[in-house]
C-alpha cells in the first residue's frame, strides 16, 4: 500500500480518513494487494488495482490525486461518471486508514470497478489484462471475489477475529508439556469476552502478550518459583497468515499447574482492574480499538454484584 504523510483531510481531498476503522485482513495474491476493513468493506490497494488494470501504479496515484480538481480532467471525469452509474458516491476516491502510524489507502469496490472499466474499454487501446479482470469481477461480484480470496466471512465484521482466535487455539491445543499451563489457553475466556464485546483481536492486538509480560514480572518479584517450581519454555506457534509466523516457533513461558490458583487470583484481583484498562486505552489511542468497545470490555470484567434473596 502507499503511505501518506499527512493525517489532515478537507472538503477538497479525495480521501475519507476513518479513525474508527482498521484493516481486518489483507493479503497479496499474484501481486494484487487486497483486503477487508473492520466494517466489512472490501478493497484493493493502489498497487493491487494497478496490477489488475495492467498499468503502472503511478497512473492510479495520479487519478486519485486529480480526483477533486476543477475543472476535472477528462480521464477523472469519465471514471467518476462510471462510479455514479453504479449508484455510488463519486466524492471518495479511497478510504484512508491509519496502520502502524501511517495513512494507507484502501480503494473501495465502486472506484476499483470504474477504473478497471475505464482501462478495459474507454482508453481506445487493447488492454487485455484490464478487460479480463473487469469481466471476472463483474461476473463474480467484487465483494464476493475479495471475501473468497482473503477468506473473510461477511456475516459480521468481527468474524475474522473469531477465525483468528480459533486458528490460534487449534495450534496451541496440545503444545504445552504435561504439568504446566500456558497464558494463552488459560485466558481464553477473557479473549472470548473481548470478542463478544466487539474487540477485533488480530496480529496487532494480542492480549495474552500483555498478560504474560505483567504476570512474568509478578512471578519474579514475588519469587513464586521458590513456592511452585521453575517455569519453563515451550514452542508457541502463530497461524501462517500472522506476520509473527515468520519466526515460528515462538519461545513462551508455561507455568507449573500448582501455580494455577495463584495465577487466576492475580488475573481477577490485579490484572483485570489495574492493568487491562490501560492496555485497552493504549489500543484506543493507536486507533486499533473503538472507545465504546474498550468501555464495554472493561464493564464486562467488573465483578457482578450478588443479588439479595
Amino acid at each position: 500500500m502507499t503511505k501518506g504523510t499527512s493525517l489532515v483531510t478537507d472538503s477538497k481531498s479525495p480521501e475519507q480518513l476513518r479513525l474508527d476503522l482498521q484493516i481486518a485482513v489483507e493479503r497479496e495474491i499474484d501481486g494484487v494487494g487486497m483486503g477487508v476493513l473492520s466494517d466489512g468493506t472490501p478493497f484493493l490497494n493502489i498497487r493491487g488495482l494497478a496490477r489488475m488494470c495492467g498499468v503502472d501504479h503511478a497512473n492510479i496515484i495520479r487519478i486519485t490525486a486529480d480526483w477533486m480538481e476543477k475543472p476535472a480532467k477528462s480521464r477523472v471525469k469519465k471514471i467518476r461518471e462510471l462510479v455514479r452509474e453504479q449508484g455510488a458516491d463519486d466524492n471518495i476516491a479511497f478510504i484512508a486508514i491509519i496502520k502502524d502510524g501511517v495513512v494507507q489507502h484502501a480503494i473501495p469496490s465502486a472506484v476499483c470497478m470504474a477504473i478497471l472499466e475505464y482501462y478495459a474499454f474507454e482508453t481506445g487501446s487493447n488492454n487485455d489484462a484490464a478487460a479480463q479482470n473487469y469481466r471476472i469481477l463483474a461476473r463474480k461480484g467484487f465483494n464476493d471475489f475479495i471475501y473468497a480470496q482473503v477468506g473473510y466471512n461477511p456475516t459480521g465484521a468481527a468474524s475474522i477475529a473469531w477465525k483468528q482466535f480459533h486458528d490460534r487455539v487449534s495450534l496451541a491445543y496440545d503444545s504445552v508439556p504435561d504439568g504446566y499451563f500456558s497464558i494463552f489457553k488459560e485466558i481464553a475466556t477473557l479473549l472470548v469476552t473481548m470478542l463478544r464485546e466487539g474487540v477485533n483481536l488480530g496480529d496487532k492486538f494480542i492480549p495474552d502478550i500483555s498478560v504474560g509480560i505483567h504476570w512474568g514480572k509478578y512471578w519474579n518479584s514475588e519469587s513464586l518459583d521458590i513456592i511452585y517450581g521453575e517455569r519453563i519454555r515451550y514452542d508457541h506457534n502463530y497461524p501462517s497468515y500472522f506476520p509473527q509466523s515468520l519466526s515460528n516457533p515462538q519461545p513462551a513461558y508455561c507455568y507449573p499447574d500448582d501455580a494455577l490458583g495463584e495465577f487466576r487470583k492475580w488475573v481477577r484481583e490485579i490484572y483485570l482492574p489495574a492493568k487491562l484498562p490501560s492496555y485497552l486505552d493504549s489500543k484506543v489511542k493507536q486507533g486499533q480499538l473503538p472507545a465504546k468497545s474498550a468501555v464495554a470490555a472493561i464493564e464486562a470484567f467488573k465483578p457482578k454484584a450478588i443479588k439479595a434473596s
